[in-house]
């Protein structure tokens, strides 16, 4: 099946936003195999690590050593086999990290409702805000694909996460003291639907108030082959040429690369804000293999040195 590679449009968010967002994009009869394999429907067991056990137990989230080929690491009629193969999705994967990436490691995130807390002294809370990748300064970058398999309601507290954070390296302990920052999300969705996260992001689990289980999965993965020119350039193209910025009557085009990458997100201080424009001008010179790139002359003015 035809697997359409990201737009340039798309990789221009990526690069900006940290995030792309597939609503509902994995068919249904994907989802419920999913939730009868790891045994979602089941409600024998009302308390946190009981459930965990009986999912382990199950075998259908198969054991992964780290690095397996992306292909190697799900039996071919699995669930998540199928889910990696839905197009839209595969043609996503191919575009950020190649065509057959390596398999960091997976998870099944369970967000369990106040009912599973009644039996300890623990009281439910919410997963901290952190960044997975405090230790990974590399210019090569992975990506992490957020799957829920089932409708997710404002209730059962979706994962949230902070637009525009993926190049602010922070130490992720310290992550944990910012709360409601301007312009998070909270991912409420249809069953079905896919995020695929830069490896960076600042994000955390929701408080589940609601009275059913909550679950994610997460594949993290990495690339075996150079990021570079990976999507479909000639789909949706933006303008690259230079223009004007601070005296002019025009407003920004939506059609223009550099209005994408210079877009800033509502926590940006109106100072540091350029240091994220320069990040994200680093990060297409990198997948897109051309050093001389530069939006709004941002780069290229702190470059200009001559001897």
């Amino acid at each position: 099946m035809n697997a359409p590679k990201l737009s340039t449009r798309q990789m221009a968010e990526f690069a900006a936003r940290g995030f792309l967002r597939f609503d509902a994009v994995v068919p249904e009869h994907i989802n419920k195999q999913f939730l009868e394999d790891i045994g979602a429907v089941s409600t024998s067991n009302d308390n946190l690590a009981g459930h965990y056990r009986s999912i382990m137990d199950s075998g259908s989230v198969p054991t992964v050593d780290p690095g397996t080929p992306l292909d190697e690491a799900y039996p071919k009629t699995s669930a998540i086999a199928n889910l990696i193969e839905v197009p839209q999705i595969k043609g996503a994967i191919q575009s950020l990290v190649g065509s057959n990436p390596a398999v960091d490691h997976h998870f099944l995130h369970v967000t369990f409702p106040p009912r599973f807390y009644t039996a300890t002294s623990k009281q439910p809370q919410a997963q901290p805000t952190h960044q997975d990748s405090t230790i990974d300064p590399r210019q090569a970058f992975d990506v992490q694909l957020f799957y829920f398999p089932h409708d997710i309601t404002p209730a059962m507290g979706g994962t949230r996460f902070i637009p525009g954070s993926q190049f602010r390296l922070v130490s992720e302990a310290a992550l944990a003291r910012y709360q409601n920052i301007r312009g998070q999300q909270h991912v409420v969705c249809r069953a079905g639907t896919v995020l695929l996260f830069h490896m960076g992001l600042w994000h955390g689990g929701g408080l589940n108030e609601s009275d059913a289980l909550r679950y994610l999965f997460k594949i993290r993965l990495c690339p075996r082959q150079k990021q570079e020119n990976l999507w479909d350039r000639h789909r949706d193209p933006l303008s690259e040429q230079s223009r004007p910025i601070f005296w002019t009557k025009n407003a920004a085009s939506p059609d223009h690369l550099a209005t994408i990458l210079t877009t800033p997100e509502p926590w940006f201080e109106a100072d540091t804000q350029r240091l994220e424009f320069i990040r994200r001008i680093h990060f297409w010179r990198y997948i897109s293999g051309d050093e001389t790139f530069d939006a709004d002359y941002w780069l290229t003015r702190i470059e200009n040195e001559y001897s």
